[in-house]
């Protein structure tokens, strides 16, 4: 079933590149069936607006850095004033790297797979020893919303609201569970970079990283990774007090500490498991604080005409 939308025969302004015109168009937004946080369905619209093909690559990421000399959030350590009493020792720079235990462990404690790792940042996605070979197409990773904000800005564009974001990811698809169906794996075929095996000490290729952008079939609207691969910034703040249900990702939500501010993440990631973490799907979303950076956490940009 497809959604109501319009179908203008040329898109405003002239084709961007590495962009998708998406037309505007009604549709139902979350979900009553899965997780709290996505409730309730709702109707929604937006106007036609363009969004990139594919999320932002480190290759992109990194013309953006050579540019205008843009130091990550993850490159910056942490300033003492803002974390008063903190040993000066735990104030230095890095970020969260999702780390494998060696066995099963108990799913209600992220931080049995999840490791703060001193230089870890967007040039060392596991550490201060790794590096970006053979990754230049894989997305950009450990991007807090400064850096992602100062992205968009030098390209021109913006990040996109949820509503933009969860309409390009159905891809014209209305009333199914994923982004292509009702069918996680439709004849076994895979679909999207999703964890597959036990979690979180077990998985079958890709894997328990990023994959390449264009490994997976596009959606309807020619668009890749909107599901699985890396979670994905959008523009909306957190706006509800209903906890999440299952804290699949590195900070659980916490109505009763809202002292830093948080985005909705959109898309689920590499790490979304269908024992753990269903959140493989247009309708599911996250709260990520904007101080925060991660190995499964990425983005796109939207230009609005």
């Amino acid at each position: 079933m497809r959604e109501t939308r319009s179908e203008p025969s040329i898109a405003p302004g002239a084709r961007r590149p590495g962009m998708t015109w998406i037309p505007g168009g009604a549709f139902r937004m979350g979900s009553d069936h899965h997780y709290a946080e996505e409730a309730p369905a709702r109707d929604a619209a937006v106007e036609g607006f363009w969004i990139d093909t594919a999320p932002v690559t480190n290759r992109q990421f990194a013309r953006f850095v050579r540019e205008t000399g843009w130091s990550t959030f993850a490159e910056t350590a942490p300033a003492p004033a803002d974390y008063p009493g903190a040993p000066p020792e735990t104030l230095v720079a890095g970020s969260l790297v999702f780390t494998p235990p060696a066995g099963p462990v108990a799913l209600d404690n992220p931080g049995a797979w999840w490791r703060y790792v001193a230089g870890a940042d967007w040039r060392h996605p596991l550490g201060p020893e790794s590096g970006l070979s053979g990754l230049w197409e894989h997305p950009v990773v450990h991007v807090a919303w400064a850096d992602v904000e100062a992205y968009a800005a030098w390209a021109g564009a913006d990040l996109p609201t949820e509503a933009q974001w969860e309409f390009a990811a159905r891809g014209g698809l209305a009333d199914t569970e994923f982004a292509w169906g009702d069918e996680l794996s439709p004849k076994g075929r895979l679909m999207a970079n999703t964890w597959q095996g036990p979690f979180p000490h077990q998985s079958a290729k890709p894997r328990f990283r990023t994959s390449k952008v264009g490994a997976f079939p596009a959606n309807g609207y020619g668009l890749f990774d909107m599901i699985g691969n890396v979670w994905e910034w959008t523009r909306d703040g957190w706006s509800t007090h209903a906890p999440a249900a299952s804290p699949c990702c590195a900070e659980a939500f916490d109505p009763d500490a809202p002292t830093i501010a948080r985005k909705v993440l959109k898309g689920g990631s590499h790490l979304c498991a269908p024992s753990y973490c269903r959140r493989y799907r247009p309708a599911a979303r996250h709260a990520q604080s904007i101080d925060s950076s991660t190995s499964h956490v990425g983005f796109r940009c939207v230009v609005r005409p």
